[in-house]
């Protein structure tokens, strides 16, 4: 404990207070971030739901392909359809907090007419395939950026939730505790000091009206 002085005494309700509107303003701003998590979350779960079923269709149409086609041709074509894609990584900030986001230049997803390869080469089901595969890779370049904001605000919200925890159970009744005892030796200490004063008064008065 401070030594207890009446300007130790202020300082420390001051420090108190600065604690619990601190503490305030994080849980606002742990509520904000909350809403955003709600809002990320959803169509994040719903897309990968989606991506998972897609994924399920896209085999089935490969294994036909592959079985009327032959794992050769399907490697042939497979190969000459490869490309890479163009994409930025920007940063972003939301509400103060700064996390990635991705950004693409083109649709994976392809017509047929836009294939670099004779259409007589392949079959329907081939074709199936591909188109299924290339909406899976679109599919899961446009919600990396439900990836990437949900990790940082999941992350945002432990770290804000561990200091509202230390503020709330640990320095908030420290220093309620410290107050208190201080509070109680400064009032028994002014209590001494007045008895003692009021005792001296009335041994003056005594001796006062002794010499008269």
């Amino acid at each position: 404990m401070n030594h207890p002085t009446r300007t130790n005494l202020l300082l420390l309700k001051d420090r108190l207070r600065a604690v619990l509107n601190c503490t305030t303003i994080l849980k606002g701003r742990r509520q904000a971030l909350i809403k955003e998590f709600l809002k990320v979350t959803k169509p994040l779960m719903q897309s990968r739901e989606e991506i998972s079923q897609a994924y399920a269709r896209a085999l089935d149409a490969l294994h036909v392909s592959s079985g009327r086609e032959g794992p050769v041709a399907v490697k042939a074509l497979a190969t000459s359809n490869r490309r890479q894609l163009a994409v930025d990584i920007i940063e972003c900030n939301l509400l103060g907090l700064r996390y990635r986001d991705l950004k693409m230049h083109e649709t994976v997803a392809r017509g047929f007419d836009e294939r670099p390869y004779d259409m007589l080469g392949s079959t329907p089901w081939l074709e199936e395939a591909m188109q299924d595969f290339e909406g899976i890779v679109e599919e899961m370049l446009s919600i990396a950026t439900f990836e990437g904001k949900f990790r940082r605000l999941a992350e945002e919200l432990v770290r804000l939730t561990r200091r509202i925890r230390i503020l709330e159970e640990r320095v908030t009744p420290e220093l309620h505790k410290e107050i208190h005892a201080m509070t109680q030796y400064l009032t028994e200490r002014e209590r001494e000091t007045y008895f003692r004063l009021k005792r001296f008064k009335g041994g003056t008065t005594q001796q006062a009206q002794e010499l008269t």
